[in-house]
């Protein structure tokens, strides 16, 4: 059996991205391919390694970068004003 690879991969620390290639059949009896994208986080726990990790599409991808930059501005840009004005 042959294993399934990434056509592509990147790791920074413990995260982890994957593009796979994948196909299916369409109703007419023909392969179609598409691609989809694997986002695994990996953690160690009482000496023991987890993982946790999702299946996006490509049309998933733009709204998952929208979010992260909401979470990046509320965590960094919104705390560092938060601090400021207490300070003030």
């Amino acid at each position: 059996m042959e294993k399934n690879m990434p056509v592509k991969k990147w790791r920074i620390g413990n995260i982890e991205c994957n593009i796979w290639e994948n196909e299916k059949t369409a109703q007419d009896g023909s392969i179609l391919g598409f691609k989809t994208v694997s986002l695994k986080k990996s953690w160690k726990h009482n000496d023991q390694w987890h993982d946790a990790q999702i299946q996006l599409r490509r049309n998933d991808l733009q709204k998952i970068i929208v979010l992260m930059q909401k979470a990046q501005e509320e965590l960094f840009l919104n705390q560092e004003q938060r601090e400021k004005e207490e300070d003030d």
